[in-house]
């Protein structure tokens, strides 16, 4: 495996609830991501996960730590130009352009030449078996496919790190197997550092490379997934991993 990408030191942000006092979503976070590879993001509910995607997306701004990609501190760096991206839960497709347009927007607002979106779209969508779907709407589009959709959007960008927040927890058991085995087929190919928040415990053994443990804003173990079956750091992550979906 290749040498860091991605370094997250000391990451802290705090939401104020509805009593108006701080709540910390993540408190002290370090963590690094090599070049290469799949680390999947588990814990309970409220335990940080998506803040900490969208803190190294550039969508939140930390009250304190650090950011670095490839050595470089993205503090101040807009979502744009930080080299990541992002496929929601939700997905966030437009609506109302084809399969062809979500999958070249990024690029299109890049200014890229329309020659070379052309050939990129046609490209991706040939990877992700979109080739007869690229005139049709998201509405007219199965739910594997307007997934596909979002995640060549993002892989279109040619990205140094994909994060990925539940991508899966939409579809039937059937399809989630399926496209489990199309995003671990398509991290083969492109090896760029990927961090995948899922509910699934199992999900999560599956796919990472190292998994890691939230609770409570903090990281309760990193660990490739036999470690940690075998040697989980406390009760928690024990208590946590036994209760898991199969």
């Amino acid at each position: 495996m290749a040498g860091p990408a991605l370094q997250i030191s000391e990451l802290r942000k705090a939401f104020r609830g509805a009593n108006g006092s701080l709540v910390a979503a993540l408190d002290g976070v370090s963590l690094t991501v090599a070049e290469g590879e799949l680390l999947t993001l588990i814990g309970p509910s409220g335990s940080g996960k998506t803040t900490l995607l969208r803190l190294i997306a550039g969508l939140e701004t930390p009250d304190g730590g650090a950011v670095r990609l490839g050595g470089h501190d993205l503090a101040g760096v807009p979502p744009e130009a930080r080299g990541v991206a992002m496929v929601f839960q939700n997905l966030a497709l437009y609506p109302y352009l084809t399969c062809a347009e979500n999958l070249g927007f990024s690029l299109r607002l890049r200014r890229v030449p329309a020659a070379e979106i052309q050939e990129r779209v046609r490209a991706i969508a040939e990877r992700l078996g979109l080739g007869d779907c690229l005139q049709r709407r998201p509405g007219e589009l199965s739910g594997g496919q307007r997934q596909r959709v979002a995640l060549g959007r993002a892989l279109i960008r040619r990205p140094a790190v994909l994060l990925l927040d539940e991508p899966f927890a939409q579809l039937d058991p059937p399809l989630r197997r399926e496209l489990r085995a199309e995003l671990r087929r398509l991290h083969a190919e492109w090896r760029c550092a990927t961090l995948l928040v899922t509910h699934d415990q199992a999900e999560a053994l599956a796919l990472g490379d190292r998994v890691a443990v939230l609770c409570a804003g903090r990281l309760a173990q990193v660990a490739p997934p036999a470690e940690l079956s075998a040697r989980p750091a406390d009760d928690f992550v024990r208590e946590f991993l036994d209760a898991r979906v199969v």
